[in-house]
């Protein structure tokens, strides 16, 4: 069979490629790559930077080539088949992962040249290629002893069945409960649209009436505006009571098991705790910059969170007599204190945001920010007819990056919006090896935007503007890369660090001088009205004290689970109220826990890295602030982040990339000002 998998392409040949290439394709190039590895561990000269690093980084490209097509169609252009594939491809990488990371010949070629990196001359990217493949195989226990490497395989297993178990458990109990109403006034408050989706919940069961679950849809809207306060009472307690009960979905014992399991991993490796191993790859470094940053936080926060607070609670009393507001009350007052404050409705602003004029208005700020010009180009492959496809060129009229635009949802694309990478940057050495031929990156952005109608274009909600521009500047950390190798090249940096290009972005949606540049109203071509935009931005400070206390909260609640020896702690609850002691604003439950249904830290990847949600929100609020100083479409401003951030990648350490552009430590304060917490 011809698998276009297994020719040399550039432009990927989306095409040319069938489903039954896949899964032959990728266990030929897992069989190459184990080939390029093994040229490296039988060379008989000894290691060296170029013969060992340098080779071992040069390996695996095809394979990553065709891995990164095949699991980006598995999120933008599914099926059945593709998903059956990615069954049986998943296994297959996982553990040549980790044949590759536990091969033992490697590694002393790889420690060798680390053990003598002082009398070397390399240079920072160099540098820090050389720390990151030796740490991606100290991190996974390459110098521990037989024994220990055992029990570190044994503490692994242990702590990926208890996650899958853990996140079961929650599943389960969401799925279980159902509040079905029969009586329409139980319902009163409710948008229609919430009152259809309910009607239609309990009709895919084969019950009459209303049935309302604890999935977000679901939950939000009737914890937002249902009236009836007993229902919402009713419903608040069984949200946080999840995998809390007494019955075989309890994680009580989970979640001591996960952090005991976490502590004794750390010590095996060497480190103090769990957090301190997760740390010592993350901008922040140390639990104990951490705590500092959150305390820091809390100090500013807290005062206009309780003002905010008691507010709230003053309007509940005179709308309704609610002498002491509770958990389930928050949203539903909120919601309506908040109409009160502020006319403000997307339909009034969704005219004014269509697509195209969106997509024209990102890429008008790329040019006047970084001298980019984007061409549309039909002839490029694609997977889709809905994708569009650009050249992305410089001044001078050179490639800087290929660019993938994916708008509109479909039954074989997951929701969301996501960047992602077809082809990365890196520079190789010509034929003549006396120079380098910088290729340059295939970038593509994903999103879920509404198709247009017979009648209507595509037009965005205020909320996905922003989320179009998000994506935008993670697009722009991929295309305006510019390293040497690729594991070092674009979006490869810290990640406490990663999320800086794509949230300072969105601060230019919000001026006046970007806003002139694509906001029109697709019928008449008036440019929104500045007001509608003050409203926006009011809005956008409404109840941050909460909202930021709430998140420090859970950044706390994690560093708490993961910054000590766990193996005292005896409750759960009594263990979280201690740590929620200086953010608690409503009264406490005794039937309810955050921490057994706190999937981010107990199954998925933010365990001892919660707080980096709010990090990276320091960081824009402060890079922002720069480029509000100077000028939003300040020249030299805009290079020095291009030359600093958007291009460097992961060659440096990022907070002296930081430090390069700002010229000083990111400043907490800016956060706070924008929030209107100062």
């Amino acid at each position: 069979m011809d698998n276009p998998l297994l020719q040399p392409f550039d432009l990927a040949p989306f095409s040319k490629i069938k489903n039954e290439h896949y899964l032959p394709g990728i266990k030929a190039l897992i069989d190459i790559t184990k080939q390029e590895v093994a040229l490296i561990t039988k060379n008989q000269e000894p290691p060296s930077f170029k013969n060992t690093v340098e080779a071992l980084e040069n390996t695996g490209k095809a394979l990553d080539r065709a891995t990164s097509i095949f699991f980006n169609l598995n999120s933008a252009e599914t099926n059945n088949q593709i998903q059956q594939i990615a069954q049986e491809v998943s296994p297959l990488l996982s553990n040549f992962s980790n044949d590759l990371l536990l091969n033992q010949d490697l590694f002393k070629r790889v420690k060798a040249v680390y053990d003598h990196k002082q009398t070397l001359t390399l240079n920072n990217e160099q540098q820090m290629l050389l720390e990151k493949q030796y740490k991606g195989f100290a991190r996974n226990g390459a110098n521990l002893s037989e024994q220990k490497k055992k029990q570190l395989r044994d503490i692994d297993t242990q702590l990926s069945k208890l996650g899958l178990r853990f996140g079961e458990n929650v599943l389960a109990q969401t799925n279980n409960f159902e509040l079905l109403l029969d009586n329409e006034q139980d319902l009163k408050g409710l948008p229609d649209g919430a009152k259809e989706a309910a009607k239609q919940a309990a009709a895919e069961k084969g019950k009459k009436g209303w049935m309302i679950t604890l999935d977000y849809p679901s939950y939000m809207p009737f914890m937002k505006y249902a009236q009836n306060r007993a229902l919402r009472k009713k419903l608040a307690l069984a949200y946080g009571a999840r995998a809390f009960q007494d019955d075989e979905q309890n994680n009580q014992q989970l979640v001591l098991d996960i952090v005991q399991l976490r502590y004794q991993r750390a010590q095996l490796l060497g480190y103090e705790s769990h957090a301190h191993f997760v740390l010592e790859e993350r901008m922040a470094k140390s639990p104990e910059k951490v705590q500092t940053f959150l305390n820091q936080l809390l100090i500013k926060a807290k005062p206009a969170a309780q003002k905010e607070f008691d507010e709230l609670e003053a309007f509940a009393k005179q709308l309704d007599n609610i002498d002491q507001l509770q958990k389930w009350d928050g949203a539903y007052y909120a919601e309506k204190l908040k109409q009160q404050k502020f006319s403000l409705d997307d339909e009034q602003l969704k005219p004014y945001f269509k697509l195209e004029n969106v997509i024209q208005g990102v890429f008008k700020v790329a040019n006047k920010l970084f001298d980019l010009e984007f061409k549309e180009d039909p002839s490029i492959d694609t997977y889709h007819q809905d994708v569009k496809t650009y050249r992305v060129l410089d001044n001078n009229g050179d490639l800087v990056a290929i660019f993938y635009a994916d708008f509109h949802p479909r039954p074989g694309k997951r929701g969301g919006a996501w960047m992602t990478s077809y082809k990365p940057q890196e520079k190789i050495d010509t034929p003549d090896g006396k120079g380098l031929i910088n290729h340059r990156p295939h970038i593509s952005n994903v999103c879920n935007f509404t198709k247009p109608t017979a009648t209507k274009p595509s037009l965005l909600t205020f909320n996905e503007v922003t989320t179009l521009f998000h994506e935008f500047g993670h697009g722009l950390h991929g295309m305006l890369a510019n390293t040497r190798y690729k594991g070092l090249s674009g979006t490869n940096v810290s990640w406490d660090f990663v999320e800086l290009p794509s949230q300072i972005l969105e601060n230019w949606c919000y001026e006046k001088q970007t806003l002139e540049l694509f906001a029109t109203h697709y019928k008449t071509g008036e440019v929104i009205p500045m007001q509608l935009i003050e409203k926006i931005k009011a809005s956008a400070t409404f109840h941050q004290g909460m909202q930021t206390l709430r998140q420090l909260s859970f950044g706390m609640l994690d560093m708490a689970w993961h910054s000590g020896d766990p193996s005292k702690i005896s409750s759960v609850k009594d263990f979280e109220n201690k740590a929620f002691a200086d953010t608690s604003l409503y009264p406490q439950t005794s039937k309810t826990c955050m921490s057994t249904a706190f999937s981010h830290i107990f199954q998925g990847g933010y365990s001892a890295g919660y707080y980096s949600y709010k990090w990276a929100e320091v960081l824009d609020a402060d890079a922002f602030s720069y480029f509000k100083k100077e000028g939003v479409f300040n020249k030299k401003v805009a290079l020095k982040f291009k030359n600093n951030v958007l291009s460097k990648g992961g060659t440096q350490d990022p907070m002296e990339l930081y430090i390069k552009f700002r010229g000083q430590q990111p400043n907490p304060d800016a956060l706070l000002e924008r929030a209107g917490l100062m």
